[in-house]
């Protein structure tokens, strides 16, 4: 269902598009069978991207996927640079021998943001660096290394090579522990299984854990809690473990935006970190308060991408006010991640993705 919504938001986009082009007098000069067999494909093109390449597999697949997303991505950034304009020029009313002129600067601006943010998306993650002093870290475990990765979103868009380069970006960081904060894979696409090669490569001395996302249960595109028995990730949902003597691990079961509205009960799994350092793995950075009422020391985000395509950021920062970056709440410190993989356009207007450092300090 919200991808039919976001087919015909994106048709209702490129009609208000394709009508403020044609008042531009560049445009004019196209023949206007030419201008209508344009529109007419990229029409085409956006339900061929959502009921042709959306859930099937294959080149063709993810070429009309790829299309269809980057176009939408595209009029995105364009209606936000047209529209404004429009607003301010009355639709033409006001200063109407330059408002044509406005407007194709104005477009020309969208088409250049939609190039930068094409160019974003699709360059390899950045790798951001935090130091933590973490609560009742043993001083022997002093320097120990994290490497987070977040929204990966493996499927249609981004496929096995694309993971295959992002394992040995990590593993060339030589990390103590790997933690994967959720929404694995996209839940359509490419078939699961075809990611467990590259998958079984990350290997840390203290492991590779991992917690679901919003877009289904890792290793269950259908968004079931079953993991299947040869995923070479291990899967926390509400759950702890303990890597290193005095190092407590958690990691919490998605919350629903349902759940998400509701008061969130404090959260202790089984009160087993009483003596040493608690991380909590949380893919959506919701409930931080009762998670440091809890004892947890520092807790570990993704989900908001950071908001990944701006002014789209501005919007996310209302939904969850921990957008990305370093937090301090009451006395525990939070860490969001902008994300390793992009959801939706393989676009990210000016916050770029990530791989998160984290190298642990005792007190």
């Amino acid at each position: 269902m919200y991808g039919m919504y976001l087919t015909l938001a994106s048709a209702l986009l490129l009609a208000y598009v394709l009508w403020r082009v044609s008042s531009i007098p560049r445009f004019r000069k196209i023949p206007r069978p030419a201008f209508l067999f344009a529109a007419l494909f990229l029409a085409l093109l956006l339900f061929l991207g959502r009921f042709l390449g959306h859930d099937a597999s294959g080149s063709w697949a993810t070429l009309f996927e790829f299309l269809s997303m980057t176009l939408v991505g595209s009029l995105f950034l364009v209606f936000t640079c047209l529209f404004p304009v429009d607003l301010l020029l009355g639709f033409g009313r006001f200063f109407p021998r330059r408002a044509a002129q406005i407007r194709g600067w104005a477009m020309f601006a969208g088409c250049l943001l939609a190039l930068l943010a094409l160019f974003q998306g699709l360059r390899p993650p950045v790798v951001v660096r935090y130091e933590v002093r973490l609560p009742g870290l043993p001083q022997t475990l002093d320097g120990t290394r994290l490497a987070a990765i977040s929204d990966l979103h493996l499927g249609a868009l981004i496929g096995p090579k694309w993971l295959q380069a992002r394992v040995s970006q990590v593993q060339a960081l030589k990390p103590d522990m790997i933690l994967v904060l959720g929404d694995i894979f996209e839940g359509h696409g490419t078939s699961t299984a075809d990611f467990f090669p590259a998958l079984r490569r990350l290997q840390a001395p203290l492991g590779v854990w991992a917690v679901d996302g919003n877009h289904g249960s890792h290793g269950s595109p259908s968004g079931s809690a079953a993991e299947p028995a040869e995923s070479p990730l291990r899967t926390l949902r509400d759950d702890q473990v303990q890597p290193a003597p005095g190092l407590f691990l958690a990691g919490r079961g998605h919350l629903s935006r349902h759940d998400r509205q509701q008061t969130v009960p404090e959260w202790n799994p089984n009160g087993k970190h009483a003596i040493g350092a608690l991380i909590l793995m949380a893919h959506v950075p919701a409930a931080a308060k009762s998670a440091a009422r809890a004892g947890v020391g520092l807790m570990l985000s993704g989900h908001t991408h950071g908001g990944q395509i701006w002014p789209l950021s501005i919007a996310t920062r209302m939904v969850n006010p921990l957008l990305a970056g370093r937090y301090e709440i009451e006395g525990m410190t939070v860490l969001v991640s902008r994300g390793t993989g992009t959801w939706g356009p393989r676009m990210r207007l000016w916050p770029p993705g990530e791989i998160m450092v984290v190298t642990l300090r005792s007190q």
